[in-house]
């Protein structure tokens, strides 16, 4: 095992004890409501709900992840478009330079060869 591989484990072990040791000191019940209580009389509905603190806490910090991530993968999309257009390019260039050099099988050399032997084209 790498020096690497071996520091990975150690970071995730030490990260999963933090967690466990977070939701264990974290684990009283607490009520989330949608609407605040002054408004449930305008709005006619209460939604809450009872949930350990740790899932909250938890939950709070997956949903934040997952935002940054959309965010990051939609501000990246004009980057990804152009990378794309780019390779096209190349693969279009590199069709061409094949033309060119020849589909044939011909290289350079046969060239000046029939130049010399004058059965090529005149140039």
């Amino acid at each position: 095992m790498t020096i690497l591989r071996i520091a990975k484990y150690l970071f995730l072990f030490v990260v999963a004890i933090a967690l466990v040791l977070m939701a264990l000191a974290n684990r009283e019940t607490v009520v989330i409501e949608m609407v605040p209580e002054a408004l449930v009389g305008w709005f006619g509905i209460q939604y809450a709900i009872a949930l350990p603190l740790f899932v909250v806490i938890l939950g709070a910090v997956m949903v934040g992840v997952l935002v940054g991530f959309v965010w990051e993968w939609l501000r990246e999309h004009r980057h990804r478009a152009d990378a794309k257009l780019h390779k096209r390019a190349a693969q279009s260039l590199e069709r061409e330079v094949k033309t060119l050099k020849g589909g044939t099988g011909q290289d350079a050399q046969d060239d000046i060869l029939a130049l010399v032997d004058g059965t090529g084209p005149a140039r």
